[in-house]
């Protein structure tokens, strides 16, 4: 392998037209998939479906997230960042589309499960932040990498109000229609996002390597796969509660409108919580930083089960876990661009999202499957928490530094 210097002067400003298009690409991408809690009962109550069978389409569509987002993460890298998202979009379109009109657990299954699972792979922050890393300086890209996370959250905060509110006016159907229309606009948003790995404004040195070079390497690197199983701890936990938590709530006998300003306030503090942690993430140990949020969300689902489950508990439970939501993100992929570089950040990046994902899918699986079984979802609660200290475990000797090449310049 050889060293490829930088052949043009680097660009040290942040390039504010990319970062707002991406935003609100991440804030529409991450909106109606974060919303789907909201979508189970009343789709259940009118098709005779019992939750063992929304819970496996979610999973479904988690899954198929995460198996995309290496895919569509190595895509955008060699072909360019546009026409990933615009594919991302259209297909999002078409799943919830389907969605809409499905008249099967089938169709439920490949509508909101893989279609929609794919149109989020290929149209996520994810896929967004790489562009970001490529394009945006060292010494910014964890605020960055925060600003993007939190345009995400800022979706979650939106779409839960406004999807209860047309569900309400409109139904659950017609609902899920008009979200469909709305992601025929991520196309044109992306638009600035053009390039890919090799067109990035910040240049640096890095090795000429293949794309199986670049995974064999990373599959090789202890901090890295420490890194991948400790966010499939993420990946359940979120997921879970986005898709079960309404309905645990009103299992509670809380009135529902709790249940919105539950992820609503999730939403909401999720966007402090992502720009505290990039603010964060740039000052402080990474790998630290990780390990305490994880320790902070088993601390608060613990105090969540076991204290009173009142209106203000929801409330107060929902506040705290918003700010450790996506915290995780920002850190996370900051580690991955400094082992190993901006070059593959989409799939490298792509592949730590994979065990979230896989994560996600048990999660929201499990959540259903055994809620059927016990009438509970106490088990997963608790398997939760236990998660929740394995990964502030493996994150605790995760080395925050490139990884070793001969010949080659730190990683930027």
């Amino acid at each position: 392998m050889t060293t490829i210097p930088a052949d043009r002067p680097a660009k040290r400003s942040v390039p504010w037209l990319l970062i707002v298009c991406g935003c609100i690409i991440a804030g529409m991408a991450f909106g109606p998939r974060s919303a789907m809690g909201f979508f189970q009962l009343p789709m259940l109550a009118e098709k005779g479906w019992d939750r063992t069978t929304f819970g496996l389409a979610m999973a479904i569509q988690n899954l198929l997230w995460g198996l995309g987002q290496p895919v569509f993460g190595a895509i955008a890298d060699r072909y360019g960042t546009w026409r990933v998202l615009s594919f991302g979009g259209l297909l999002y379109a078409a799943g919830l589309a389907l969605m809409a009109t499905a008249d099967t657990p089938t169709m439920l299954h490949i509508s909101g499960g893989v279609l929609v699972g794919l149109g989020v792979a290929a149209s996520s922050f994810s896929i967004v932040l790489a562009s970001f890393g490529r394009n945006t300086p060292p010494e910014k890209r964890s605020v960055v990498f925060g600003i993007g996370t939190a345009a995400g959250s800022a979706g979650m905060f939106v779409f839960a109000p406004v999807s209860q509110g047309l569900i309400d006016a409109y139904g659950w159907s017609d609902t899920l229609m008009i979200m469909s229309a709305m992601m025929l606009l991520i196309p044109i948003l992306a638009i600035p996002l053009v390039g890919n790995s090799r067109t990035g404004s910040v240049p640096q040195a890095q090795y000429e390597q293949s794309m199986g070079a670049a995974l064999r390497e990373a599959f090789a690197h202890r901090s890295y796969l420490l890194l991948v199983s400790g966010f499939f701890v993420c990946g359940f936990q979120v997921a879970f509660i986005t898709a079960h938590f309404p309905a645990y709530i009103g299992d509670l006998g809380i009135d529902a409108r709790y249940a919105v300003l539950a992820l609503a306030f999730i939403g909401f503090f999720n966007i402090i919580g992502s720009l505290a942690a990039g603010v964060i993430g740039q000052k402080y140990s990474k790998p630290m930083f990780l390990a305490l949020i994880y320790i902070g969300r088993s601390i608060a689902i613990t105090a969540f089960l076991i204290l009173p489950q009142t209106p203000t508990a929801v409330i107060v439970f929902s506040i705290v876990m918003g700010l450790l939501w996506l915290s995780t993100v920002p850190p996370t992929n900051a580690l991955v661009a400094i082992m190993f570089g901006t070059r593959y950040l989409g799939m490298l990046g792509g592949l730590v999202f994979l065990s979230h994902q896989i994560g996600s899918f048990l999660g929201v699986w499990l959540g259903g499957y055994l809620y059927d079984a016990f009438g509970s979802y106490d088990p997963v609660w608790w398997l939760g928490v236990a998660l929740g200290i394995f990964a502030a475990i493996v994150h605790w000797p995760i080395a925050e530094r490139p990884v070793d090449r001969p010949a080659l310049a730190p990683a930027e």
